[in-house]
């Protein structure tokens, strides 16, 4: 007779089942990683711009040169005069 039960793995075979049952779990795992990281959770990692000051944030852009020293001046003046008690 055939034996069409849970004994035989449905025709993966006892080794494969296993294999098949760790990628499912690792799949699950990787996945909840992304999602927690998406919602925010990864607070060890790098600090956001929403973190930062908007003088950290033009003196990262000057230091990157995406703006000259004017623009630099002329936008930490207009920070500074928005801002007196910083």
């Amino acid at each position: 007779m055939h034996d069409y039960g849970f004994g035989h793995g449905y025709g993966f075979g006892h080794g494969f089942g296993i294999l098949l049952w760790i990628l499912i779990l690792v799949l699950v795992v990787v996945a909840a990683g992304f999602i927690i990281r998406g919602l925010g959770g990864n607070t060890a990692g790098k600090s956001s711009s929403r973190d930062k000051s908007a003088l950290e944030i033009l003196e990262e852009r000057y230091a990157r040169g995406e703006i000259d020293h004017d623009e630099f001046e002329r936008r930490k003046r207009d920070l500074q005069d928005r801002n007196p008690g910083s």
